[in-house]
């Protein structure tokens, strides 16, 4: 899927295109490219078509040095993650789950995926930065927060 998508391996390729994305969602999937089947998880690859009006979809490659200070950041543990941008504003979901900055696990179905995007940059369009998903809570990955020294 590489291929198809862009792929982002360096720190100023990723501030750039959240910087630049104007007026869309940006939708940074957080992956190993290395890795096939982090890769055909989902249908992103063909999502990004349809959502293509409205959002920007780039893959971001965890094995490079460069995007560690991401994964710090947005304290990305587990992949695929995806996380969400509009007019460089990080969009948070308030999904059922205690983390509502970014989405972990993959979209059951290409659909999900548009709806989830969709919900975003309606939002996003009326000024929120964070809004409600749009999908029912059987359809969303569930991970337990587990925190250390607490």
């Amino acid at each position: 899927m590489e291929y198809l998508l862009p792929t982002l391996r360096e720190k100023r390729e990723v501030d750039s295109l959240i910087r630049d994305t104007i007026d869309k969602v940006l939708v940074l999937r957080f992956g190993l490219s290395s890795d096939s089947v982090c890769l055909q998880l989902d249908d992103l690859y063909k999502s990004a078509k349809d959502v293509s009006r409205f959002a920007t979809v780039a893959l971001v490659d965890v094995d490079s040095p460069e995007i560690q200070v991401y994964l710090k950041y947005f304290d990305i543990t587990f992949v695929p993650s995806t996380i969400f941008f509009f007019n460089a504003h990080h969009m948070k979901m308030d999904s059922g789950s205690a983390d509502h900055t970014k989405w972990i696990g993959t979209f059951q179905k290409k659909q999900d995926f548009v709806d989830v995007v969709e919900a975003i940059y309606r939002g996003a369009m009326k000024g929120k930065l964070i809004v409600s998903c749009p999908l029912p809570p059987e359809r969303i990955p569930k991970f337990e927060l587990l925190y250390k020294n607490v």
